[in-house]
């Protein structure tokens, strides 16, 4: 009888594990990494990526007004082109690894269609340090958290928006430092 009690009870927690895996478990953690070379010394590039200030390099960004500098806590409102705005803050910056770390605390899906945004801009001396290299990465869950998302807030829009923001972004950075302008 104890046998039977337990190959029931063991069955019946198979069952329950079998059916709790069976459902959806919803997003999953996106990433996105992109890179570029830029003709110029890793300082000269810092001192416009690391400058949380001032988001002009990116393509799509009108305006950025913010308070704390670029120290950790900082925050920035980026007014894009079209009058949409985005929030951020600074969580970490570390000057002498060339490294931003900020998040975004508030956006429009409809304008990025990502939740929990994190990103990271890195600059690395190339050729002794007469190039740069610049990676600006992110991790994020799509614009929508639950099952089953509209086509416009799942992974593969999340994706496709945050590299086109990141090619972008890079293609300007290296146009304007290597330009001077």
């Amino acid at each position: 009888m104890k046998f039977e009690l337990f190959t029931v009870a063991m069955a019946a927690a198979s069952l329950a594990v079998a059916a709790s895996g069976a459902q959806a478990h919803g997003p999953t953690r996106q990433k996105v990494s992109e890179t570029i070379e830029i003709n110029a010394p890793p300082a000269k590039v810092w001192a416009v990526v690391g400058n949380f200030q001032d988001g002009g390099w990116i393509p799509v960004v009108d305006k950025t007004e913010g308070t704390g500098g670029s120290a950790a806590g900082a925050k920035r409102t980026l007014t894009l082109k079209g009058g949409a705005t985005v929030e951020e803050e600074v969580a970490k910056l570390e000057p002498e690894k060339m490294t931003l770390m900020y998040r975004i605390d508030k956006v429009d899906v409809k304008v990025l269609p990502v939740t929990n945004y994190s990103s990271w801009l890195v600059v690395t001396p190339q050729d002794g340090g007469a190039k740069s290299k610049v990676e600006w990465r992110g991790a994020f869950y799509r614009g929508y958290p639950n099952n089953d998302p509209p086509p416009e807030l799942n992974d593969e829009a999340a994706i496709a928006a945050v590299t086109g923001l990141y090619k972008a972004g890079l293609e300007n950075l290296k146009k304007k430092i290597e330009s001077g302008s």
